[in-house]
């Protein structure tokens, strides 16, 4: 669903339109044109309403540029140098509110030296592609594996002319996000153009949000390795996504002979979520985005199905010294497929920055982006890193400002999902082990499943077993998420209430099961095992019967077995389960053999 939004800039008066769902906005807040006679004239009151300062700065780019906190506001005359070159900017038609940043002080060089002990900071920028039917401003389709360059429209591709009209389930998404992180929902929030020029973004700008976020703070609770630690969210906010160059002549990237940009994904919104600088190692990293994903799948904001790029991570890595207060010069890293990989390229680049440091090369750790190489290990330099000058960053002309009401976001509130930490708990309650937690808990299908099964009656223990074993090995085998089975909760509930009232055995469950994760026994399981003769056998008579022509059958065995080799009794065992084909009950079938056998 879009929202049906407008704006039209007069000499005297602006009006602005919002669908009901996003509160209509006092026209005096609406954004103010930029020409450059505007500019001048509200220069100084955006400045003042903005309250930039170096910290505002540092939170809305890459989270390790600056220690977390304590971070002082630029000196007027900085302000006045700042906001004079983006007056003079606009001039020639540019804003650049992120001028400021040019008077931010560099911060000094670690200390180096082989004796010294560093230790790593790590934050990180994650972009999840929001789980839309829509493009974030137009309305073409957002699905990933489409024909290249076949959900395209001329807003998407930035043609002259047209305009965007926001995605009103996007904005859903986010505040379900947000509320989801224990983040603080900003009731008004804006749009801004991020410029810069590469061939995957048609229009030369993106449409993000720069320094009022619908998103602010909040902390992520995750267990690293049986610890329990807390990192900080810094924001999240809102973005359209570029398009996807695709690399041709090689697998990726080195060695590819050209490039081909695929814009389906133009446009498609993304919501950026940026981590504090909390993390100390690669297995904190790999385990903050875990979780993170885990949440968010759980509330239905993304697939996060790294693979497809629906979730993205870029991390941000400086090392210092141990105790220090002042963070070294970061890199970011780019190009990480899996989590796995993502610890890797940290603990590569965490041991490359020591070594510079220790080596006294520590001028060579610049600011800049890497990316990871799966195949060698190593982490290779792409480009130097922008600064948020060069972004140019200045409020979004063609969109009004996004408001939330209070009734808005308690409606989504009360909708909340039980969230990944909930649930382990509930499940550790139950009796459940914190291995079997952990693996119940990791994907949403799979939990889900699993409290159906419970719902219907199902022993804990039992339904747990079945699950992690047989069903998942049978998911794995066939590449498919629990959800994507045949059989329904009711039928494995009614599967295992069979084991238990020991109308079929576990063997017989275990020979028939995969018939019913296909779905063949929905319409009842006893009738299915009944109508394939696999029924246990649990008549008395039938049991002697089968045991005593066993007995007639192996005479030699028997008479070293009454001669007081008893452990042929498994001997025999095995020949009654043959002779019944697996269908005889095991704890009746046990009894009765071993009064035969004793004579």
């Amino acid at each position: 669903m879009h929202t049906t939004a407008c704006q039209r800039v007069g000499a005297s008066s602006t009006t602005t339109s919002i669908s009901p769902l996003l509160h209509a906005m006092n026209p005096m807040l609406a954004p103010i044109p930029f020409t450059a006679a505007a500019h001048k004239s509200a220069a100084a009151g955006r400045v003042a309403a903005r309250g930039l300062s170096a910290s505002a700065h540092q939170c809305s780019s890459a989270s390790t540029s600056a220690p977390p906190t304590g971070a002082a506001p630029l000196p007027r005359r900085a302000l006045r140098t700042a906001f004079g070159a983006a007056a003079a900017g606009a001039a020639h038609g540019v804003a650049c509110r992120a001028a400021a940043t040019a008077a931010a002080p560099a911060a000094p060089s670690p200390a180096t030296g082989a004796d010294v002990e560093y230790e790593a900071v790590i934050g990180i920028e994650c972009h999840v592609q929001l789980l839309t039917r829509t493009k974030a401003f137009c309305g073409c389709a957002s699905e990933f594996g489409s024909e290249p360059n076949s959900n395209v429209c001329p807003v998407c591709l930035g043609h002259p002319g047209t305009l965007p009209v926001l995605n009103a389930e996007m904005v859903t998404l986010a505040v379900r996000a947000g509320l989801a992180l224990g983040s603080d929902i900003a009731r008004v929030s804006k749009f801004d153009r991020k410029q810069y020029f590469y061939p995957d973004l048609p229009k030369g700008y993106q449409i993000s949000q720069y320094d009022e976020p619908i998103c602010s703070g909040g902390r992520l609770e995750v267990e690293v390795d049986g610890v329990m630690k807390s990192f900080g969210i810094i924001r999240a906010h809102l973005e359209e996504d570029a398009g996807k160059i695709v690399y041709a002549g090689a697998d990726r990237l080195s060695g590819a002979d050209y490039s081909l940009v695929d814009y389906n994904r133009a446009g498609v919104p993304l919501l950026e979520i940026v981590s504090a600088p909390d993390m100390r190692s690669g297995r904190d990293a790999a385990a903050y985005g875990e979780e993170l994903r885990r949440v968010l799948r759980t509330c239905g904001i993304t697939d996060g199905n790294m693979s497809e790029g629906s979730m993205r991570v870029d991390v941000n890595v400086s090392v210092m010294p141990r105790g220090s207060d002042v963070f070294g010069t970061r890199v970011e890293i780019k190009n990480m497929n899996s989590f796995s990989n993502m610890q890797k390229a940290i603990d590569f680049e965490i041991e490359r920055q020591v070594a510079l440091l220790r080596s006294g090369r520590g001028a060579e750790i610049v600011m800049e982006t890497r990316l990871w190489d799966e195949i060698k290990l190593v982490t290779n330099t792409m480009r130097k890193k922008e600064g948020l000058a060069d972004y140019r960053y200045f409020p979004e002309p063609d969109l009004p400002p996004l408001t939330v009401s209070e009734d808005f976001i308690a409606a989504i509130k009360a909708a909340m999902p039980e969230l990944p930490a909930a649930k382990r708990s509930r499940y550790q309650s139950l009796g459940l082990t914190r291995g079997d937690v952990a693996v119940l808990c990791d994907e949403t299908a799979t939990s889900d499943f699993f409290d159906a099964v419970l719902a219907l009656g199902a022993p804990v223990r039992q339904a747990a077993n079945w699950i992690q074993g047989d069903i998942m090995a049978y998911c794995k085998e066939k590449k498919c998420g629990m959800d994507g089975l045949g059989i329904t909760p009711a039928a494995l509930a009614d599967m295992i209430g069979l084991i238990e009232d020991s109308t079929i055995s576990g063997k017989i469950a275990k020979d028939v099961l995969p018939e019913l994760l296909e779905g063949k026994g929905n319409k009842g399981v006893r009738a299915y095992i009944e109508s394939r003769g696999m029924l246990q056998i649990s008549d008395t008579g039938a049991v002697e019967a089968m045991i005593e022509a066993v007995l007639a059958a192996n005479p030699k065995q028997l008479a070293e077995y009454r001669g007081g080799k008893t452990k042929l009794q498994g001997f025999f065992e095995g020949q009654v389960m043959k002779e019944s084909k697996g269908r005889v009950n095991p704890g009746l079938m046990k009894e009765v053999l071993l009064r035969k056998l004793q004579g």
